[in-house]
């Protein structure tokens, strides 16, 4: 059975570690932080009672599942078949981890990104081995959202793109390939969701809470306020960014400055107890 390791425990991370125990891969999930390591196992026993609950899985399933997962604070011991990160979306920290990585890892080990813009060819760029290196792009929250975006770089190996494929679709994700284009599929068709609301709201076209109660009455499951403090203000703020970079500063594109007071505030949403609103 191919071993997973999963590296930041995080809610992305965390769920993509919970979506690969659930469908019976032994995982260990790596946080260079104590504390989120333990908030990670927290957030994944909580999901598997929720699915219990609601009779999703079984109590024998739920804890067949947590039998499979270890976590670790150190990185040297990171020797898996399918490694993927959900680290800070900043690229000298995914090359400096994946060139480490490289260092003690066999020749079959693949390297996944779940990077939400950064081209994943500019990742693989500074490794020995970029064929090894491919974009395995989950969505908020993972062990709920069923689309998945599997990119290619420009040097990925096209059977190392087939088997990240074929391992999503065994955790029952819907998945794509998509192009090594900025914002991949799904946040470049989405990043003016975002944009044009906090334009609006900058506008004072109309309150958050009015954009957000249009937008679901028009059809969205979620508000794009409610869904940038779900996904994170500052992980937001940080795509729009990379995205705005990437497209040579085309104005359409530019960052707006209440989110990127927000995320100055520190005011990262649900996960930070306030974004654009506040949680108890």
């Amino acid at each position: 059975m191919m071993k997973v390791a999963v590296i930041g425990a995080g809610v992305m991370g965390s769920g993509i570690a919970l979506c690969s125990i659930q469908a019976g891969y032994p995982t260990v999930l790596f946080d260079v932080h104590p504390e989120a390591l333990e908030k990670g196992i927290t957030y994944i026993q909580t999901q598997l009672d929720v699915a219990v609950s609601k009779g999703k899985t079984t109590t024998e399933k739920a804890a067949k599942a947590l039998s499979l997962l270890s976590t670790t604070p150190d990185r040297s011991t990171l020797v898996a078949d399918f490694i993927i990160e959900a680290v800070l979306e900043q690229l000298p920290i995914k090359r400096e981890l994946f060139g480490f990585l490289e260092t003690i890892n066999g020749p079959q080990t693949i390297f996944a990104t779940n990077t939400s813009s950064i081209p994943i060819t500019q990742i693989a760029a500074a490794l020995k081995h970029p064929e090894r290196v491919v974009g395995v792009h989950f969505f908020n929250p993972a062990h709920i959202m069923k689309l998945v975006e599997v990119i290619k770089g420009v040097a990925t190996d096209p059977a190392v793109a087939e088997k990240a494929f074929a391992w999503s679709q065994s955790l029952g994700k819907t998945t794509v390939y998509a192009a090594d284009a900025p914002g991949f599929i799904v946040n470049r068709v989405a990043r003016h969701y975002y944009v044009e609301s906090l334009k609006a709201l900058e506008e004072n076209t109309a309150s958050l809470e009015s954009i957000d109660r249009l937008m679901e009455s028009s059809g969205f499951k979620m508000g794009p306020f409610k869904l940038m403090d779900l996904i994170g203000v500052d992980t937001n703020f940080s795509v729009t960014s990379s995205m705005f970079q990437q497209f040579h500063y085309d104005p359409k594109f530019r960052p707006n400055r209440i989110q990127q007071q927000k995320v100055e505030a520190g005011h990262h949403g649900k996960k930070t107890k306030q974004g654009f609103y506040k949680y108890d």
